[in-house]
């Protein structure tokens, strides 16, 4: 690593939920690193060192809203490391009071205090929240680096109407938050050896959106060379709905749209919201646009979370059709879900009574009689539980499975899903639903989540499956049980449970969540 060694006495700031302060006379030891805009101080965080809120685009705001990522400006004197802004969004758990703030375009670099006598593997996190939510500085990823040997990077991108809007005439439709995670993976391959890291050597990685932003730089022709490897948790190229499934009134799709369908909704929705932008006498919408306060904006942010392709290089096809016809990029993969991804999202039914009902809604009534014999409501403790097992087979699992069948064709995919039913961030009842696996990996918010021996054990091991992956391409090595890649037919790989419930064993995903029958049934 190339630094400087400099003594700092600072208060720590807060990071996340939970965490201590260093009084003003705690001094502590950092590291100055020389980026290709300037220095950067880091703070030590248990046994890593951690630069927070480094720029790497220019503040996307005025005349660059809806515009390619810009570099951004070097600066003089020691940056020190203090998280970023949360790119916009509405308020949600990740950021409480919402944001409404544009220059949100940074990352954060956190690495072993440990010397190596060779650069180290690195791993580029991209945060999920559906495209609408979520932030980089929310997976503080001490511990997965120390344990792991290994440097990380979680990113911000735009988000929402501002990293996904189109409109008619406005080049990048629906691509600009995919356009700055490129920026990000750019910024590393420039700046990952002064950090002690490898260019050659980058993961790739995210969960949820993230996990899909994942598969959409692997079939990027404009991320070319900016990684070798990926790993896809809870998101998948295939990733898509049937009617009514994810809410009540959704109608079937996917988070891949053409471009012009994108582009089509945005000038329809600006020109049913056109008033309250105080749009001036002959001015463009576009420029109206452009000059609209972001709070108005993130008002309707949630009118843009799909991400459009067809009329840009950086997205030419839709992932789902591109990985079919293996158009991706051949990187060994990591790729899997949680045994009960879809009960995250059971309480937007309300209290399930009409297991039925919510079946007819979902695939019509000609192929309900199919699920309810398949899915036999007596098989499970309630109606809820029935409900879970079909939308978590149907939306998440066997679209994640099918993604894991076309790459297996062409590279080495490691398939799992996770299995933990009492995760430490678990509602009672819901298992291992969406999201769950991330304090494993994580320390959210900067908060070590309470854990039994058992589980921490499991955090350990994933820890290292992933660090290993990373770092060689092969998930395996000493204290956790083998992981062969899948095969084509079938994705078979390994269900991640502590050893006080079914541990760590080999599993057939096709056959458990039924991807057999959903591919029959075509619903």
């Amino acid at each position: 690593m190339k630094r400087l060694l400099v003594t700092m006495t600072a208060a720590l700031a807060p990071v996340g939920l939970l965490v201590s302060l260093a009084g003003p006379s705690d001094a502590a030891q950092q590291d100055v690193v020389r980026t290709d805009n300037g220095l950067v101080a880091s703070k030590t965080v248990g046994d890593a060192q951690v630069f927070d809120g480094i720029p790497y685009a220019a503040p996307p705001v005025g005349a660059l809203r809806w515009k390619a990522p810009q570099p951004a400006k070097p600066w003089t004197g020691v940056r020190e490391s203090k998280l970023g802004n949360v790119c916009p969004q509405q308020a949600n758990s990740e950021a409480p009071d919402g944001s409404s703030t544009e220059d949100c375009l940074y990352l954060n670099v956190t690495t072993p205090t440990k010397p190596s006598t060779k650069p180290r593997a690195v791993v580029v996190w991209i945060p999920g929240g559906g495209f609408f939510s979520g932030a980089g500085s929310s997976y503080e990823a001490s511990k997965f680096a120390a344990r792991g040997d290994v440097v990380v990077v979680t990113v911000n991108y735009r988000l929402g109407i501002f990293g996904f809007f189109g409109y008619p005439g406005l080049p990048g439709s629906g691509t600009y938050g995919l356009q700055d995670q490129q920026a990000a993976l750019r910024w590393v391959q420039r700046n990952a050896r002064a950090f002690g890291g490898d260019p050659r050597n980058v993961t790739v990685a995210g969960e949820s959106a993230g996990g899909m932003s994942v598969c959409a730089q692997l079939t990027s022709p404009t991320s070319t060379g900016l990684f070798s490897k990926a790993i896809m948790q809870s998101g998948s190229c295939a990733f898509n709905w049937a009617d009514n499934s994810q809410y009540p009134g959704q109608t079937a799709s996917s988070f891949w749209l053409p471009a012009g369908t994108v582009k089509a909704h945005g000038k329809e929705w600006a020109a049913d919201n056109k008033a309250k932008f105080g749009c001036k006498p002959g001015q463009s919408m576009l420029d109206c646009l452009r000059a609209a306060k972001s709070d108005v904006l993130v008002d309707d942010t949630l009118e843009f979370t799909q991400i459009g392709y067809g009329e840009t290089p950086v997205v030419p096809l839709s992932p789902a059709r591109a990985l079919k016809a293996g158009l991706f990029h051949r990187v060994p993969i990591i790729s899997g879900n949680n045994h009960d991804e879809a009960n995250g999202w059971l309480a937007t039914f309300g209290d399930i009574k009409d297991y039925p009902q919510l079946v007819k809604n979902m695939v019509g009534a000609q192929k309900a009689p199919q699920v309810l014999k398949h899915y036999l409501q007596s098989n499970y403790e309630s109606p809820a539980a029935a409900w879970g097992a079909v939308t978590t087979d149907r939306i998440w699992s066997c679209t994640q499975v099918a993604s894991d069948q076309q790459a297996a064709a062409k590279v080495p995919v490691y398939a799992y899903e996770f299995a933990d039913k009492h995760s430490p961030i678990a509602a009672p009842g819901l298992g291992a639903a969406h999201a769950m696996e991330l304090p494993y990996l994580f320390r959210l918010g900067g908060y070590d989540f309470p854990m039994s021996e058992t589980q921490q054990t499991l955090s350990n091991q994933m820890i290292d499956y992933w660090t290993a992956f990373a770092r060689t391409g092969n998930p395996n090595g000493a204290g956790r049980p083998h992981w062969s890649p899948t095969g084509v037919r079938e994705v078979k790989g390994l269900s991640l449970a502590p050893t006080d419930q079914t541990g760590i064993h080999r599993v057939n995903l096709s056959s458990e969540h039924q991807c057999g029958f959903w591919a029959a049934l075509g619903a």
